[in-house]
């Protein structure tokens, strides 16, 4: 049983959101729903064709009810609710949690140990409070707003890497991006190698550890990236919209995400891909 903390309502500082707590809620929902099930459960579709298992929505559920036990007067905001129920939370004008109970469920499901849970406290149309938790490698990544990102219990800090854009691992996801620019990063490729390990909070957090380099992804969804843009952004790293704009948290439309630790490469890669006014 954890202990009880300190209430948070809309008008707190996120000073009063317990993040050790959270860092337990999420801990041990994932060692009870997640790990012993683990390439042993069987997948669902949903309209939009994307996967989910009972992970996902038992997962959903029991951090839903620890959240509300210690903090009633928020409410949540998860992948698995209609965009109904969603777009409701949003327009209501208070503190939300924003939850991906599993982020990348296809890894989870096929039994490939690269996906996170992930849980946002979004104040005001900016996160607050974040963590994405990966259950293989029992990493914690978490920030509060302007008390910088860490990993377990080390500082994630900012890194001039001294790497041309010709040297970096990228990790881009190429099905969601317009074929042209798909096409161009293929015939003429700006970066050492690419990757796409399936699991969007947890490449932004790896980019935020410096585990890649740049960062490139056409279509994300508010869950997927409201904890980790605060953990990149606490972490000293550089992001924005293939339109040059930030990241929105107060709409569920999809968005993309250019992104890049070191400053210099942020700038280099936003040039490559024409990025107007990201610096």
């Amino acid at each position: 049983m954890f202990e009880e903390t300190t209430l948070l309502t809309c008008d707190s500082s996120p000073m009063n959101i317990d993040i050790e707590l959270l860092k337990q809620i999420i801990i041990n929902a994932a060692e009870i729903e997640v790990l012993p099930r683990f390439s042993e459960i069987e997948r669902s579709y949903k309209a939009d064709g994307s996967v989910v298992t009972e992970a996902d929505l038992l997962m959903q559920n029991r951090i839903t009810s620890a959240l509300k036990q210690h903090y009633p007067d928020i409410p949540l905001l998860g992948e698995e609710m209609t965009a109904e129920q969603q777009q409701h939370l949003l327009s209501a004008n208070q503190a939300v949690w924003c939850l991906d109970p599993i982020d990348g469920t296809s890894n989870f499901a096929a039994g490939m140990p690269y996906f996170s849970v992930s849980l946002a406290l979004i104040e005001g149309g900016q996160t607050t409070t974040a963590l994405i938790y990966d259950p293989i490698r029992k990493e914690c990544f978490s920030a509060q707003l302007d008390q910088g990102a860490y990993l377990n219990n080390e500082k994630l800090s900012s890194k001039q890497l001294g790497l041309s854009l010709k040297q970096t691992i990228a990790l881009i996801d190429f099905k969601r991006l317009r074929p042209e620019l798909a096409t161009r990063l293929v015939t003429n490729r700006p970066y050492g190698s690419q990757r796409s390990l399936g699991s969007i909070a947890l490449e932004l957090c790896w980019i935020a550890a410096g585990r890649g380099h740049i960062y490139l992804h056409a279509k994300q969804h508010l869950w997927d990236y409201a904890a980790a843009y605060l953990i990149l952004s606490e972490a000293g790293a550089h992001s924005c919209t293939l339109e040059g704009k930030p990241l929105s948290l107060s709409r569920l439309e999809p968005q993309s995400t250019v992104a890049a630790l070191d400053h210099a490469l942020f700038k280099q890669w936003c040039d490559y891909l024409n990025v107007p006014n990201a610096l």
